[in-house]
């Protein structure tokens, strides 16, 4: 039997993590779980990816560091192999270095940079993307 696989879109999605109090370490991590889910229960042709998701319990409970610096090897990665950059628009994305940096490895390799963010429970996702450049 020849059956043909439908291939799902792979997003990454950013968010900030990183912050000097662990309650918002926690929060954030929360929040990237809350929409990583939110995301794969009503787009069911997704596969979300979440850095953070991942990092978080081998941050935690593996003692890896959490900044950008470590992860940005395995982040540049992910990025690569997904089709599109999510923005999770919670506190702290914009001053995230992070996901700032995400957001520019996503234009430089000419992938499209939508915003997600939370309205009453529901995650809204941005019908446009900001213009991906691809800088020869």
């Amino acid at each position: 039997m020849n059956q043909k696989v439908k291939k799902l879109l792979r997003i990454y999605l950013a968010s900030p993590y990183s912050h000097k109090d662990p309650r918002v370490v926690e929060d954030r991590y929360g929040e990237a779980i809350l929409a990583t889910a939110a995301l794969m229960k009503r787009f069911t042709s997704l596969n979300v990816f979440s850095p953070i998701v991942h990092s978080h319990p081998l941050a935690k409970i593996g003692g890896l560091r959490g900044d950008w610096e470590f992860w940005k090897a395995l982040d540049e990665d992910f990025i690569d192999h997904c089709d599109e950059v999510w923005v999770l628009e919670i506190p702290g994305w914009r001053e995230s270095t992070g996901v700032q940096a995400e957001i520019k490895i996503a234009e430089a390799t000419g992938k499209p940079v939508k915003y997600v963010r939370e309205l009453r429970g529901k995650y809204l996702v941005s019908l446009y993307s900001r213009p991906a450049i691809l800088r020869q």
